[in-house]
C-alpha cells in the first residue's frame, strides 16, 4: 500500500468513526468507496476482507481489521493515543465504556433503524420494536450521561478519546434516522453528551470528515442529511 491504511467506507456509515480517529491520529490513509446502492458490501471481494459484509474495514500492514470497536482499539494501541495505554489505571474505564458504546448502544441503533431485519415485514410489529428500542437507547444514553460526569476526561470532546469519537456519529444518526421516526430524540436531554458533541465540532478531524462526506456545518449537534461528493449513505 502507498499509505499505511486503506479505509473501506461509505458516507455517514460506521466508517465515519474510523475516519475521525485516523484524522485525530494524523495518520495518512486512502479511502475505498463501498457502493451500498449496488450492495458491494455483499460481494465476494469485500467479504474476503470482512465475512460479515459490514462497513467499515481498515486494511493495515498487519492485515484487514473489521468491527468498529476493534479498529479503534487497534489504532489506539498501535499509535499510543486516543485511549489510556495498557497499564494505565484508566484503561479499564476506557475499555468498558468503549465496548458499551460498541456492543450495547450501537446495536440498539441498528435494531431501531432496521426492525424488519429482526422481526419481519409486519409494519405494526416493526413499530412496536422500534418504539421499544428507542426507550432502550434513551436508557443507554442516560447511563453514558452519568459516566461522563464521573469520568470527564474520557468524554471530553475537546481532547477526544476513542469513546468520544464513537459517540459523535452515533448522536448524529439518532437525530437523522430513520427519517420518519426522529421526533423522540433531543440531544439537549443529555447535556454532557451535547457538550461532547459540540466540542467535537471544533476539531480539525471533524472539518476533514465534513469535507469528505458532506456532513454539513454542525454534524453532531444540528445534523442534516449528508450530501457526499461520492457515494451514498444508503
Amino acid at each position: 500500500m502507498d499509505t499505511p491504511y486503506r479505509l473501506h467506507y461509505a458516507p455517514d456509515n460506521a466508517s465515519l468513526i474510523v475516519r475521525l480517529a485516523l484524522e485525530e491520529l494524523g495518520q495518512p490513509y486512502a479511502t475505498v468507496l463501498v457502493n451500498r446502492a449496488t450492495r458491494e458490501q455483499d460481494s465476494a471481494a469485500y467479504r474476503a476482507l470482512n465475512p460479515a459484509g459490514l462497513i467499515p474495514v481498515l486494511e493495515t500492514p498487519d492485515g484487514a481489521v473489521f468491527e468498529t470497536g476493534a479498529i479503534l482499539l487497534w489504532l489506539a494501541d498501535r499509535h499510543g493515543a486516543l485511549a489510556p495505554a495498557p497499564g494505565d489505571p484508566a484503561r479499564g474505564d476506557m475499555l468498558k465504556w468503549l465496548f458499551f458504546v460498541s456492543n450495547t448502544l450501537h446495536p440498539a441503533l441498528r435494531i431501531s433503524f432496521y426492525p424488519d431485519r429482526y422481526i419481519g415485514s409486519d409494519a405494526a410489529e416493526q413499530a412496536r420494536l422500534r418504539a421499544h428500542m428507542q426507550g432502550e437507547i434513551a436508557r443507554h444514553l442516560d447511563t453514558l450521561e452519568s459516566a461522563a460526569g464521573d469520568l470527564p476526561a474520557l468524554f471530553d470532546g475537546a481532547a477526544p478519546t476513542m469513546i468520544g469519537l464513537y459517540l459523535g456519529p452515533v448522536l448524529r444518526w439518532l437525530a437523522l434516522y430513520p427519517e420518519a421516526e426522529t421526533g423522540w430524540f433531543d440531544l439537549n436531554r443529555w447535556p454532557r453528551l451535547h457538550a461532547l458533541a459540540a466540542a467535537l465540532e471544533t476539531r480539525a478531524s471533524t472539518a476533514a470528515a465534513i469535507a469528505a462526506e458532506g456532513l454539513g456545518p454542525a454534524p453532531f449537534t444540528a445534523p442534516q442529511p449528508p450530501d457526499p461528493p461520492e457515494g451514498s449513505a444508503t
